[in-house]
């Protein structure tokens, strides 16, 4: 972790609000996401908490390369409670919106008496922001609390989305990839790529991302396995998210079982830390997909 300076240390975050302190922060509470999306730049987070999709436990899914045994859990939703947050002593906390300055998976009234207390910088996430977007915003956070990046991570992510789009224009632009969340045995939730900003950002590396049929749902299309099978997925992203409904509820599911047995099935969090190493793995993970190599 790069020494951090001592001057005196703003930020103004997504919602316009400027946080202020003395020096840069040092102890740093965030959001899961934003956790993994900060140690992924250099930065340790004190405590991290959850959403009201999460429970008592971190979920893995979503925390990156953040060492959970070693890092406060403080609880999720209407759990998280303000003892909880400043009993880890932040200098800072860090949350998430997804559009409307509304900070994300902190009860209004918990959000509110917490900046009473300590600094809180909200960073939006939403489709309103491009994915490269998001990680320049936590690039410049990081930033203002003395870290940056490392240019290896860069470079890997530079290489992997050239990669990339030289495979889709070589033809692998012509497979279907349809990122899709498990709803149970009777539905599924299939994503609409143009509002989630990783799915844009393959879209715009030219990736066939599959667009689910019109109707309610301005992020996802709820439907039946018979609607995803319909789509005639090559690649599926499956959200990995212990809110997802686990496969032993829709393993027998008979569309289903034809979509797996036609595509590769690919974990997909789609709540993926805004990080260089983070956007570079799925890239990658897509890319090693379409060359034939799983």
């Amino acid at each position: 972790m790069d020494e951090r300076s001592t001057t005196a240390w703003e930020f103004t975050d997504d919602r316009g609000h400027l946080a202020a302190a003395p020096e840069p922060p040092a102890r740093v509470a965030a959001y899961i996401q934003a956790g993994a999306s900060l140690w992924d730049l250099g930065i340790r987070p004190v405590g991290i908490f959850g959403s009201y999709h999460d429970g008592d436990r971190p979920d893995r899914a979503k925390s990156g390369a953040l060492p959970l045994d070693d890092i406060a859990y403080l609880g999720a939703g209407a759990d998280l409670g303000l003892d909880a947050v400043l009993g880890v002593r932040p200098d800072l906390v860090v949350a998430l919106t997804y559009g409307g300055g509304q900070v994300y998976g902190i009860e209004p009234d918990t959000a509110k008496h917490l900046e009473e207390h300590v600094p809180v910088v909200v960073i939006d996430v939403g489709q309103g922001r491009t994915l490269s977007g998001v990680r320049e915003r936590f690039a410049e956070l990081g930033r203002s609390l003395g870290v940056t990046e490392s240019s290896a991570a860069l470079t890997e992510l530079t290489r992997v989305e050239n990669e990339l789009a030289a495979l889709t224009e070589a033809g692998g632009g012509a497979r279907r990839v349809l990122a899709l969340s498990p709803g149970g045995p009777g539905s599924v939730h299939l994503a609409r790529p143009a509002k989630w900003p990783d799915l844009s950002a393959l879209t715009g590396l030219g990736v066939h991302t599959v667009e689910p049929p019109e109707g309610p749902g301005a992020n996802w299309h709820t439907g039946s396995w018979a609607d995803a099978a319909e789509l005639a997925p090559d690649i599926v992203l499956l959200d990995a998210r212990a809110n997802a409904a686990p496969s032993t509820e829709y393993a027998g599911e008979a569309h289903w079982a034809a979509v797996a047995e036609r595509a590769v099935v690919l974990p997909w969090n789609p709540e993926i830390p805004a990080s260089a190493t983070a956007h570079a793995a799925f890239f990658g993970r897509l890319a090693r997909a379409l060359r034939g190599d799983g």
